[in-house]
């Protein structure tokens, strides 16, 4: 039987992405091959409870919504992840996938939709980018940058012309919590005529660092 190692399962407000504002049920992995220097959950690196298919999603089956986000940790890290993935989406669920963009995502569900996080050098994990995951992105996904200061703002500026990273699918850069004011970035996004999404952290400006996950 199908199983995972699940650190928790909950209901909020999606506060990332273009899904921003919706109730979505977060099933959060365990397990992490990064060590991202902002990361805000490093509570998931270790600590989990084997589940089965079947146990996660009587889960998921208690509140109505049917958008789910599959986050970490790294998800892909655990190989039974694409088959979840792709039981969800044949239940009916809006299914969208957090992922840095150390992992290939070249098997995962077209039905699926990839928010992929390109690493930055502030993260201090910016050499574990994989170049060639960009061209298996389709129009509906996203591609995000976590911007730590002005330097990961000219850095990922550069990249993305480098990469031509706009001929693949939309672009997010979000503040890195604490480190970059909001204002800040986005002065810099205006000022620099960029065809990007600016995103906040919906649900710690809601909840809270700590209870807004």
């Amino acid at each position: 039987m199908s199983t995972l190692i699940i650190n928790e399962i909950f209901y909020s407000i999606q506060g990332e992405s273009s899904r921003t504002g919706l109730p979505t049920h977060f099933v959060r992995l365990t397990g992490c091959p990064l060590r991202c220097s902002y990361c805000d959950t490093e509570y998931a690196f270790i600590s989990g409870t084997k589940m089965t298919f079947n146990e996660i999603i009587s889960q998921l089956n208690i509140n109505m919504t049917k958008f789910v986000t599959i986050t970490g940790g790294e998800p892909l890290a655990q190989k039974s992840t694409l088959d979840f993935m792709k039981k969800l989406c044949d239940l009916e669920y809006s299914v969208s996938l957090e992922t840095s963009n150390c992992l290939s995502i070249e098997d995962i569900d077209p039905r699926v939709s990839i928010i992929l996080d390109v690493k930055t050098p502030g993260s201090k994990e910016e050499n574990k980018n994989i170049i060639t995951n960009y061209q298996r992105l389709k129009s509906s996904d996203e591609i995000k940058f976590v911007i730590c200061n002005l330097d990961d703002f000219n850095w990922a500026v550069d990249y993305m012309n480098q990469h031509k990273l706009y001929n693949y699918c939309s672009i997010l850069f979000s503040p890195s919590y604490g480190e970059m004011p909001l204002q800040q970035l986005a002065d810099l996004i205006l000022n620099n005529s960029l065809q990007v999404r600016l995103q906040t952290q919906l649900h710690k400006t809601i909840w809270g660092e700590i209870n807004g996950k």
